[in-house]
Parts: structure tokens; C-alpha cells; sequence
């Protein structure tokens, strides 16, 4: 084979490494989509896949309108230059082998993960048309001038800063823009006690965020490993070092995040050991190239500190509402892992890039503050320019009923929750039609016979069964009223219903569903000693929109009422051990 064959040979495996490695990164969307529906509630599910599949949609073309220019011109060392439609010659900033399509596509899915980081942290409560704004102003501006100092030839990369796969780049810097968005967005409604003390909000599925996180960690190593964008020339055996430092990295995370809630909580903590695994593979993606395995461990070790504390930092010290954990995860782990490259770099890497190890980790110092403050007042001001503009947090009522159907028209993300639809009438069996004439007058089929005792058996005291049917969006407010008037325990049911109105349409690709079934909660609560009037009138000011569907009140008298642990009957079964 001639040499001109072989050099062929080589360029081709090198840009298909770097195009499976950009598939890897494009699925990473499915891996956030999957965690941060998961860590969230279902009535938002719909609204948080439609972002994540936006802001992918949204930077992509203005990736190639004019971020990648920014990013990989040479203009200068803070600004790449302006090149619409990326029409420029690129040639000197490719990899050897690697053809300019296969790196364009490879930066753009790059790109695209730092803006899907900041939706975590805002999700259930954030305008779809403000995130829209903002992600776009992510990767329009914010990301590649940055990233033309990390990766583009920039002052950075001229000192020597090191980030091999974006621990800074894109995970740091959408971490700070996570911190921030959350912070001037507020917390959720009910997240937040009067005194300030968190409460937990938990995600609706966690198998699914689970999920999310395998995908993750399996693109990672396209993440990571196909940042070498090489398969030649040492490249084969440098991606090996960097799939075993990745995988071990998070593996340890996972295990350490583990022991360390188990510790702390009593039990091992689910979600927080998922959120140990992400922490790992940030922390580990500056300097995976050149730690070596033992040091890989130790920074997973380190890092499932950072997530653990971070998150709680951020929830109960900073009283900054991040539901899916994205700014431990990303801001203090990308932080951290940019840092801990220089600490555990090996002594080879130092002696072949020519620097001693005090000098690489004040230049990482330098990297991380420098990228970290650019995202932050970039950032800083779009949010203000947004929440002065078109605002940046949906309405009250918007944020209580769910996402899904005021921005999306969706009535719910879940084929098993969602209401029932009107259906064609039944189709004939055979060649004979189905008789519709009741047999039986239904009254005469179903005898109803109703008896109200004059007095309770297990008690001299009345109790009342009090029964609501209130919109999910009203229940809240309904269950913090009660708690107020001294209710103290209730039952609550999804449920499926509709009053006589029938239902109102709802369009689905524009085509209208009647909908004839409207998921309701219902709340069953039994007094003795709060009067019914009050409960009812309490109920009533709460639930009253003056809109069709505000739902209904049943009262029904109660003629016992039995404790199984204790076996007390009558109202001693319904107090509490202390007031009785």
C-alpha cells in the first residue's frame, strides 16, 4: 500500500472516531431530557422534553450562523471573529485526519450540551419562550467566546490552561449560568417554609432519571473519548486511558456519593447517588488525558463530597431552588475537576508540556475565575433584559397547574394519566347491530337506598366525612388552607371526572380532542371537632375560580371509625396520641 493510501486510510479513521463521537454527545440530549423529567414533577414533563429539544434545535444553527466562527477564528486571542454561515477557511485549527465537517458537527453537539445544563435548575417555573431566548443567547455568544479561549487558540489556551473535554467550557461555565438563572427565577411555589426551611419537592419518576443517567454515562466516553478526535498516531491508546479514567471516575463517585448519604441520611439516597455519578464524570473530564487511573478515583472520591454538599449549600444556605441538582453537578464539579487536573496531573504530562506543576494550577485558577466570570455577567444581564422584557417566570397559576397545558397545550405527558377522550359510538358485531333499548329501567337494576344514622355508634361525638373534588392546580393552596383551620389528615386521589359542562376541547397537532374526563384531585377528610361549615367555606374560597370544572363538595355522616393498630373506635380514632 502506497503512502498516499495509507494517509487516506488514517484520515478516514480519524473522522469516523470523531463523527461516532459526535453522535455520542448528540444522545447526551436524551440522557438530560431523561433526568430532568424524572427529577421533576409529571405535570411538567411535556414542557421539559419540548426545551431539550429545543435549545439543540435553537443552537445548532446559530452554532453555524456565527458561533463557530467566534469561536475558532483567529482574529484575535479574546475574539475569533465574525464568519457567517462558517464559510471560512478552517484548515489550520483541524486535527490531523479529521475533515472540517466531521469537527464542525462535533463542536455543535458540544455546544448544544452547555445550554440544556442551565434548564435543570429553571425547570417547572420558566417561560418557554424566555428559555428560548436564553439558550440562544448561550450558544450565540456566551459559549464560543469562551470556548475560543479554552479550545479556539485564544489567551487561554496560549498560557496553557487545560481542559481536555470541557469541565469549564461547557460544564463550569452552563453551571454558572444554572446558578444565577435559578437564583434571580426564584424557588418553586411551596419549596420554601415561612422560616426559610426547604422542603423537599421529590421527582415523579426516578427509574426514568435513572435512566437518564446511564445514557449519560455511557455517552460520556463519546464525550470524553472522542475528544482525542483521533484513532492514529497514540491516539488509540490515549482514548483508552481516557475511557478507564472516565469510567473509574464515576464509578468510585457513585459508590462514594452512596456510603456518604447512607451516613448522613440513615438510608442511601437514590436520586443523590444518581446526581454522584454525573459529579464524577464532570470532575473527571478536564484531565482525563492526563491523570492516571489512581488519580481518577481519588477525584471521583472528592467529587461526590463537592455534589453532596454542593446541593445542599445551594438548598439550604443559599435557598436557591435547583431541582435536578445541575449547579452542584456542573458548577462546583466543573470547578472542581478544572482545578484538581493541575493538583493530579501526572509528572510525564507536566515534563512534556513544559510547565511546573505550581504554574499549571494557578493557570487552571485563572482559567476556571476567568470563564466563570464571563459567563456571569453575560448571563447576568440576559436574564435581567428578559424578566424586564417578556418575563422570565410563568404566572402562579401556571406554575401550580403544570407547564404542559398553558405553554403546550398538552393536557398530560403520560398515557396512563391523561384524560379520557370522547370515542366514536360502538361499532356493530357481526352482521347484527348491538341492541341500545335498556332492559331493565336502571333504577330497577341498581336500587340505591340511602340511611342516615341518627347517632354515631362509637361515639356521642358527630363525625362528618367531608369529600373534594378540586382542579390539581387548586390543591395546594386547598391543602395548606385545611392545615390552617386544624385538619390534620386527609386522603388524596388522582382521579378522573367531569361535571355535566362535559369537558371543554383541547387540540393535539390541531386537531381538537374532546375531552371528556379531567384529572382531579380528590381529598377525603373526616372531622369531629372542626365544624363542617368551616371546612366547607374554606374549601369553597380556595376552589372558587368562577370558571366552569371548579369542582364539588360531598358531606356524608360517618357511623364509625376504627384505629387497626390501637383498635380505638369513634372520634379516639381520629386524634392524635397527645391531644387525645
Amino acid at each position: 500500500m502506497s503512502n498516499s493510501n495509507i494517509t487516506v486510510l488514517f484520515s478516514d479513521v480519524n473522522t469516523m472516531w470523531t463523527l461516532i463521537g459526535a453522535a455520542l454527545v448528540f444522545f447526551m440530549q436524551a440522557g438530560f431530557a431523561a433526568v430532568e423529567a424524572g427529577f421533576t414533577r409529571s405535570k411538567n414533563s411535556g414542557n421539559i422534553i419540548m426545551k431539550n429539544l429545543m435549545d439543540f434545535s435553537i443552537g445548532t444553527p446559530l452554532y453555524w450562523f456565527v458561533g463557530f466562527g467566534i469561536m475558532f477564528g483567529t482574529q484575535s486571542a479574546v475574539f475569533g471573529g465574525i464568519d457567517f454561515f462558517t464559510r471560512g477557511d478552517y484548515t489550520n485549527i483541524l486535527p490531523d485526519g479529521v475533515s472540517f465537517f466531521a469537527y464542525f458537527i462535533f463542536q455543535t453537539v458540544f455546544c448544544a450540551t452547555a445550554a440544556t445544563i442551565v434548564s435543570g435548575s429553571m425547570a417547572e417555573r420558566t417561560k418557554f419562550s424566555s428559555y428560548c431566548i436564553y439558550s440562544a443567547v448561550i450558544s450565540l455568544i456566551i459559549y464560543p467566546v469562551s470556548g475560543h479561549w479554552v479550545w479556539g487558540g485564544g489567551w487561554l489556551s496560549q498560557l496553557g490552561f487545560h481542559d481536555f473535554a470541557g469541565s469549564t467550557a461547557v460544564h463550569m461555565l452552563g453551571g454558572v449560568c444554572a446558578l444565577i438563572g435559578a437564583a434571580m427565577l426564584g424557588p418553586r411555589i411551596g419549596k420554601y417554609t415561612k422560616d426559610g426551611k426547604p422542603k423537599a419537592i421529590p421527582g415523579h419518576n426516578i427509574p426514568l432519571g435513572a435512566l437518564g443517567v446511564f445514557i449519560l454515562w455511557f455517552c460520556w466516553f463519546g464525550f470524553n473519548g472522542g475528544s482525542t478526535v483521533s484513532m492514529t498516531n497514540g491516539g488509540a491508546e490515549l482514548a483508552g486511558l481516557v475511557f478507564v479514567n472516565t469510567n473509574l471516575a464515576a464509578a468510585v463517585a457513585t459508590l462514594s456519593t452512596m456510603i456518604i448519604t447512607w451516613i448522613r441520611y440513615k438510608k442511601p439516597d437514590v436520586s443523590m447517588t444518581l446526581n454522584g455519578s454525573l459529579a464524577g464524570l464532570v470532575a473527571i473530564t478536564a484531565g482525563c488525558d492526563c491523570v492516571n487511573p489512581w488519580a481518577a478515583a481519588v477525584i471521583g472520591i472528592i467529587s461526590s463530597f463537592a455534589v453532596v454538599f454542593g446541593i445542599e449549600f445551594v438548598d439550604k444556605t443559599l435557598k436557591v431552588d435547583d431541582p435536578v441538582g445541575a449547579v452542584g453537578v456542573h458548577f462546583c464539579n466543573g470547578f472542581l475537576g478544572t482545578i484538581l487536573t493541575g493538583v493530579f496531573a501526572s509528572n510525564s504530562w507536566l515534563l512534556d508540556n513544559g510547565m511546573t506543576r505550581g504554574y499549571f494550577i494557578g493557570i487552571q485558577f485563572l482559567g476556571a475565575f476567568s470563564v466563570m466570570a464571563w459567563g456571569g455577567v453575560l448571563i447576568t444581564l440576559t436574564f435581567f433584559i428578559i424578566k424586564k422584557t417578556v418575563g422570565l417566570r410563568v404566572t402562579r397559576e401556571e406554575e401550580l397547574s403544570g407547564l404542559d397545558l398553558p405553554e403546550h397545550g398538552l393536557v398530560s405527558a403520560y398515557a396512563d394519566f391523561q384524560p379520557i377522550f370522547a370515542q366514536m359510538s360502538a361499532p356493530s358485531i357481526g352482521t347484527e347491530s348491538v341492541s341500545v333499548e335498556p332492559v331493565v329501567d336502571i333504577d330497577e337494576a341498581v336500587p340505591v337506598q340511602i340511611k342516615t344514622p341518627k347517632q354515631p355508634v362509637a361515639s356521642d361525638v358527630k363525625m362528618t366525612k367531608i369529600e373534594i373534588f378540586v382542579r390539581q392546580e387548586r390543591f395546594e393552596a386547598l391543602k395548606e388552607a385545611m392545615l390552617e383551620i386544624g385538619i390534620t389528615g386527609m386522603t388524596v386521589t388522582n382521579v378522573l371526572g367531569c361535571g355535566v359542562q362535559k369537558g371543554k376541547p383541547e387540540y393535539y397537532r390541531g386537531a381538537v380532542q374532546e375531552i371528556t374526563l379531567h384529572p382531579r384531585i380528590q381529598v377525603e377528610i373526616v372531622v369531629s371537632k372542626i365544624p363542617v361549615k368551616t371546612v366547607v367555606n374554606t374549601a369553597k374560597k380556595v376552589m372558587y375560580t368562577g370558571h366552569t370544572g371548579d369542582g364539588k363538595i360531598f358531606v356524608y355522616d360517618v357511623e364509625n371509625v376504627i384505629k387497626v393498630r390501637t383498635g380505638e373506635e369513634g372520634i379516639a380514632a381520629l386524634q392524635d396520641e397527645e391531644q387525645y
